[in-house]
């Protein structure tokens, strides 16, 4: 996956003249705090400085997994046309970017983010953009009220990771609140981040939430530890984000964990593909997370006539 034109151009005008070297000491050190997931009360961009590191080397990744994540709950509920949305934890706007991508429809968008040098960033990259009608906020999740009417979209993306544990249910309990449709969370495809989407995921359902993506059920997760459920999205590097990163490889994977649920059912849900598929000679095995609740593997081979072309056809993260 590729950012779209428009905002590599404005990526690319926002880090011209950088220097190279101060960029990638400042890579560095933004990788490691969000490997780390420090949650010492400061802000993980706290600087211009930063907030250009995050342009470089962790835009394009989050953007691919969100965006990947919308196409997924687009694809499940086909009848979503959100015309308004509200982000949580903005960043320099690339959940908006992502969405604006996905629903064409989107006409009002209100950017909540606790950082200046995110919301400075996040200005600059719109502003000849022609995204929704945008108001930005400065406010911490955990702490501030949100003063805004439901919007058919809500989205956390790569926030909860930033949470103190014990602030996570009531900023999840305040969001559904503000969510007059759907709501889509994303996380690190780690084990910690879905541990994460799987909290989330249990008490958006006990509040009454259906679950349109990835899971095709609304049954405990059948996986258990040390397996857990994640996907990944492959990501174009650009010739200065190979150099940021000192990479040579001009992509690389971003992996993700993910939920999205709404206030309406989706239709009837298929089987998802849970892992990356193993293709032989006329056959493909696939992980599936199943409608009954259950996940396993199954094999398909050419015997299985159109569903092994399907299978066959098939990628992570799709349902079958």
């Amino acid at each position: 996956m590729e950012l779209p034109p428009l905002l590599r151009q404005a990526v690319d005008r926002a880090l011209d003249g950088v220097a190279l070297a101060d960029l990638a000491e400042a890579a560095t050190e933004l990788s490691q705090r969000y490997r780390a997931e420090r949650r010492d009360g400061a802000l993980h961009v706290g600087s211009r400085r930063d907030a250009l590191a995050y342009l470089a080397v962790r835009l394009p990744a989050t953007y691919a997994a969100v965006r990947a994540s919308f196409e997924a709950a687009a694809v499940a509920r086909p009848d979503f046309a959100p015309k308004t949305v509200l982000d949580i934890g903005a960043g320099p706007g690339t959940a908006l970017w992502a969405a604006a991508d996905c629903w064409s429809g989107l006409v009002e968008a209100l950017l909540v983010e606790a950082s200046p040098a995110f919301r400075a960033c996040g200005e600059q990259l719109a502003a000849e953009a022609g995204l929704p009608s945008l108001t930005w906020r400065s406010a911490n999740i955990a702490k501030d009220d949100i003063d805004s009417a439901p919007r058919d979209l809500v989205t956390l993306a790569y926030v909860l990771n930033e949470l103190d544990p014990d602030a996570r249910p009531r900023v999840l309990e305040r969001l559904w609140q503000l969510t007059a449709d759907t709501l889509i969370i994303v996380e690190p495809g780690t084990p910690a981040g879905w541990q994460r989407i799987l909290a989330a995921r249990g008490q958006l359902i006990d509040a009454g939430a259906h679950v349109i993506a990835p899971c095709p059920h609304l049954h405990n997760c059948p996986l258990q530890a040390p397996d857990w459920c994640h996907f990944a999205e492959r990501v174009a590097r650009s010739r200065l984000h190979r150099q940021a990163k000192g990479a040579e490889v001009p992509w690389e994977d971003e992996k993700f964990s993910y939920v999205a649920l709404s206030r309406k059912p989706a239709p009837a849900a298929s089987a998802r593909i849970i892992a990356r598929p193993r293709k032989g000679s006329g056959r493909v095995t696939l992980k599936l997370c199943r409608p009954d609740g259950s996940a396993g593997e199954q094999l398909f081979s050419r015997r299985d006539g159109d569903i092994y072309k399907r299978a066959s056809r098939s990628d992570w993260g799709e349902t079958l």
